[in-house]
């Protein structure tokens, strides 16, 4: 099994960003799958889930401190998972990962998005 996640970086407050996660080594297509972010001393906060075949809105759900601003897709024809972040504000700073369902372990070693001013 291996997640690799991409399109981390600094923004600025109200900027946009899309990460990408690359699976491999497993049914991705058959997978729920998952965004999570972690900061340094807190507890690892569930982002975003997606179903096996969710599409265009269907089939996704967000953490309360997301929804509306962050958006969740998949492409099972390239083993990728998307996410879009829209008005990025400074609490949005975390390490991303992109994770099997809920599996603590099953996790890729993320990508940091900064945002400050």
């Amino acid at each position: 099994v291996q997640l690799v996640e991409t399109g981390g970086g600094e923004a600025q407050p109200g900027e946009s960003r899309i990460l990408s996660c690359t699976a491999s080594g497993f049914a991705f297509g058959r997978m729920y799958m998952t965004w999570v972010r972690q900061v340094p001393g807190k507890k690892l906060e569930w982002v975003a889930g997606i179903t096996s075949d969710g599409r265009d809105g269907v089939g996704t759900v967000y953490g309360d401190s997301v929804r509306g601003g962050f958006t969740i897709s998949r492409d099972n024809r390239n083993n990728t998972l998307k996410l879009v972040m829209n008005n990025l504000k400074t609490e949005d700073t975390a390490r991303y990962h992109c994770r099997i369902g809920w599996t603590p372990t099953a996790k890729g070693p993320g990508t940091q998005i900064t945002v400050s001013a």
